[in-house]
């Protein structure tokens, strides 16, 4: 996986307001790979959503707006892109699978409507292929009466029938990148596996590049080839998936994974970060995590740590990673648990 098809290099978006200028997205590098599958984690308002929209250029202006940074598609910027050129690319070569299916459909048009719209216009297929196309994705996508659902708004359907058209609309026109900003939190298991499989499917057999946003780290460990994880508008951590689960070295990281459920042990209490993630604003010192961080020492209020190079092309940032204390962290976690 040389071939990068995706590269975010130093963005930020921010979005301009009464109460000031916020750094929603304050300085996030993220390559991906053709073919790859990287799964980018972290608790609400840490950013993640606001950079698959900076990456479609849907980031609502105002009060939003991408003030520094590039993001390649290939060897193309697509912030020095034209309107027409981003418009080609959007849905086509880039689709993407939003978060709210209920805002993201047109109430006023037809399921069959949006679905041939969606393939006719890059496609460049009759309206008949397009209609056969429409049924057979929501039929992938495991809905019922297809047929029939065509014909219907999407008032019409249920939360998860909604996502699942979403769904079916992000991959009509097999994108080399599909951007999934929380494609199954409205599905029930069952449902949610059939998704996992043809997302699975589409990047095995078109070689497929996905971008996957979630809260649900079982999926990232069902899917994701690598994780980036965020917090407060920064990434903290970046490796492969196996890497991230079995060995997480950012203490934010840590608190992710202990928050897990596990089925075998029994009348456990389950753990939580403390506090909440802080409010993005401009001149933040420190680290971000600080607060909430059961390591803080007197570093971590005065400097901003950088994101640290590990080995296997790992990432952190934390102070406590830095020449060579990865050992600290480790150990101090282990008094905790014992």
């Amino acid at each position: 996986m040389s071939d990068e098809v995706l590269k975010i290099v130093d963005l930020h978006t921010h979005f301009f307001t009464d109460q000031g200028e916020i750094p929603a997205v304050d300085g996030v590098s993220i390559t991906v790979h053709k073919g790859e599958v990287v799964g980018i984690v972290g608790e609400s308002g840490c950013g993640k959503s606001v950079t698959s929209l900076s990456i479609m250029q849907l980031v609502p202006s105002p009060p939003g707006k991408i003030v520094g940074g590039s993001i390649y598609f290939k060897d193309e910027d697509l912030l020095k892109a034209s309107k027409k050129r981003i418009k080609d690319i959007r849905g086509n070569e880039i689709s993407m699978i939003f978060q709210e299916p209920m805002t993201s459909l047109d109430p006023l048009f037809t399921i069959g409507n949006q679905l041939r719209e969606a393939i006719r216009i890059h496609q460049k297929v009759s309206k008949n292929k397009a209609n056969q196309k429409s049924i057979e994705m929501l039929k992938l996508v495991g809905i019922p009466r297809a047929e029939e659902v065509m014909n219907e708004y999407p008032h019409q359907l249920s939360g998860g029938m909604r996502q699942r058209v979403m769904i079916a609309i992000a991959m009509s026109c097999d994108p080399e990148i599909l951007i999934a900003d929380e494609p199954t939190t409205a599905l029930d298991v069952t449902i949610q596996a059939q998704i996992l499989d043809l997302m699975k499917k589409l990047n095995k057999e078109k070689d497929t590049a996905i971008l996957l946003i979630t809260h649900d780290l079982g999926v990232v460990a069902e899917i994701c080839d690598r994780v980036v994880v965020m917090y407060a508008g920064q990434v903290v951590e970046e490796g492969t998936t196996r890497e991230i689960l079995k060995d997480p070295t950012h203490p934010y990281t840590k608190g992710l994974i202990r928050s897990i459920p596990k089925l075998h042990e029994k009348n456990q209490k389950l753990y939580s970060i403390p506090g909440t993630v802080p409010k993005p604003k401009m001149g933040m010192n420190g680290c971000r995590f600080k607060d909430r961080c059961e390591f803080a020492f007197e570093r971590c209020s005065t400097e901003t740590p950088e994101l640290f190079s590990l080995a296997n092309n790992r990432s952190s940032r934390c102070f406590l990673l830095n020449d060579g204390e990865r050992k600290v962290v480790h150990d101090a976690q282990s008094n905790i648990r014992s």
